[in-house]
């Protein structure tokens, strides 16, 4: 039998069960933390550094920063980083987003299905070290002074394809791990991970962006690259693999001792006569004799088609919501320090610096969304909520966001709040939910019942297409997020060549009322659900 266990386990100090499980459970939420937050650290740097490739040396700064001029006094552009000094800088800049989320898209379709059938500590650790060589490669543009326009471009899809070895993988982990429980608040608080990410990238480039760009890039590579081998020595992507419980996930409680799994406390569940499969009928799974546990281990971990995953109920809405949304939320990730410089002629830095308070507020409206849908219950109607209320504070942003540094710190918080709460949402727990089944603890009435009402709403992944199949989450995962990086490629290149920042603004607010009729469905749905068990007093 193959050793699945990290060389980096065997350093630490060995801990009873229930100590090791606590452990364990704590470490995949803090090191996928730090994995994804690097993911998107390594994303941020062009957004900031697109202020100094094209910039108009003789527009002046706010806030007592020098006037720089030209030295033959005529020149407007002598400060630009060839090829990105010409008239069509906008397109060319636009073309670098383009690159790297259209190869983004493309990888994730096919990521969640190799991460599932290879050793996720492998691949996610492979995925982060080349994702901090091509970060630096890009910076290495600056100090090997390469002009051509296909060095960039290039550099971008390559990491565009590594960079879609992350999320699939992250989430999969932290769902073999967790089980459905209090799982949108714990996702929610999990998720700050993007906006972190987003803060650190900014920060870090942001503090060589006037002086030496190439650092920039090279610096969060650096870091990336770094974790990747933590990653290598220290991750534990199956909790059978170091001998911990596996989290309730199905209505079961299994334990790994010594290499077996020992299953406790099955309430049998009678299958529905279409699955035309009796192997759970009228007796434990711990009662049936090695050989056919062996069957039903093979028959429930068999990894889920990509064509397949399409048809899970939830998962086409969910995905076409998240397109939508995606689109809005990664716009303003590629070009919001661009537009803050523009609107408030504040230097790269100082607008690189302004816009982390976007990924502030996404902070909070990631953990706000699953805090709501936890207690509240209903996914699709708590993103429908937020997207309700992002389109008129995206408004009032482009109208008044420039008039003060108040003002613009205090929109970008409030826009940050309500377009990453929905994108964060449906990224984690809808994916998370629509990834794994539960069954409902032996009750045969109440399973076809709720499930006849329930039945396409995507909120609750108790659909029988995932009946014990623990081997979706990936899948389901890279699908939706696949489908949304499709609209997270578009929306950055539409704002590259809509010349008129008011217009874009107009695209992204259409955009999230579109993202809110794709939920239509799944919130009439929820709120059908809740009144019929409103009657029932359940």
């Amino acid at each position: 039998m193959v050793n699945r266990k990290p060389p980096g386990i065997y350093v630490l100090p060995s801990l009873s069960r229930e100590s090791r499980n606590v452990a364990y459970r704590a470490w995949i939420l803090i090191l996928t933390f730090l994995v994804y937050t690097c993911y998107h650290m390594s994303k941020k740097p062009v957004s900031v550094v697109k202020n100094v490739l094209y910039r108009n040396c003789s527009v002046p700064i706010k806030d007592g920063y020098e006037l720089e001029i030209a030295p033959d006094n005529t020149s407007t552009t002598f400060c630009d980083w060839a090829p990105f000094d010409q008239p069509n800088h906008k397109e060319l800049l636009g073309s670098l987003d383009l690159a790297f989320l259209f190869s983004y898209a493309f990888g994730m379709f096919f990521s969640g299905h190799i991460a599932e059938r290879l050793n996720l500590r492998y691949f996610l650790s492979g995925g982060m070290m080349l994702v901090g060589i091509f970060t630096a490669a890009f910076g290495m543009g600056y100090f090997f002074n390469i002009h051509s326009i296909y060095f960039y471009v290039g550099i971008q899809v390559v990491s565009g394809l590594v960079q879609s070895s992350g999320w699939p993988s992250v989430v999969a982990c932290v769902g073999n791990w967790y089980g459905k429980g209090k799982r949108g608040l714990i996702m929610g608080i999990w998720n700050s991970h993007t906006s972190v990410g987003n803060i650190l990238g900014s920060l870090i480039a942001g503090a060589f962006v006037t002086t030496s760009w190439g650092w920039s890039f090279a610096v969060p590579g650096l870091i990336t690259f770094g974790i990747g081998v933590m990653v290598f020595l220290f991750l534990v992507p199956d909790p059978e693999d170091v001998g911990c419980d596996m989290p309730d996930q199905h209505g079961t409680h299994v334990v790994a001792e010594h290499g077996t799994n020992k299953t406790l406390n099955i309430d049998p569940v009678e299958p529905s006569s279409e699955d035309g499969d009796d192997l759970y009928h009228e007796q434990s799974y711990s009662s049936i004799d090695a050989s056919t546990q062996a069957l039903i281990k093979h028959k429930q971990e068999k990894p889920i088609t990509i064509w397949g995953a399409f048809f899970i109920p939830g998962v086409a809405e969910f995905s076409l919501c998240l397109f939508c949304a995606k689109l809005v939320s990664y716009t303003f990730l590629f070009w919001l320090p661009n537009y803050i410089e523009h609107t408030a002629h504040y230097d790269a830095e100082k607008s690189a610096d302004v816009s982390t308070l976007f990924d502030v507020g996404g902070i909070v409206g990631g953990i706000a969304a699953g805090l709501i849908s936890d207690n509240f219950g209903g996914r699709a109607t708590t993103c429908a909520v937020m997207l309700i209320l992002a389109a008129p504070v995206m408004y009032i942003y482009n109208l008044y966001g420039s008039l003060s540094l108040a003002h613009s710190i205090g929109l970008s918080f409030a826009c940050g709040t309500l377009v990453n709460g929905p994108y964060a949402l449906i990224t984690t727990a809808v994916s998370a939910d629509l990834g794994t089944h539960k069954v409902l603890e032996g009750n045969t009435k109440a399973l076809a019942t709720v499930t006849a009402v329930i039945d396409g709403t995507g909120s609750i992944g108790t659909h029988k297409v995932l009946e014990g199949n623990t081997k979706a989450l990936a899948t389901v995962t890279a699908v939706i997020d696949g489908t949304g990086s499709i609209g997270a490629a578009i929306g950055p290149l539409l704002a590259g060549l809509i010349p008129v920042w008011n217009d874009v603004f107009i695209m992204l607010i259409i955009s999230d009322i579109l993202a809110l009729l794709c939920l239509v469905r799944l919130v009439y749905k929820e709120l059908r659900l809740d009144r019929l068990l409103g009657c029932t007093g359940d």
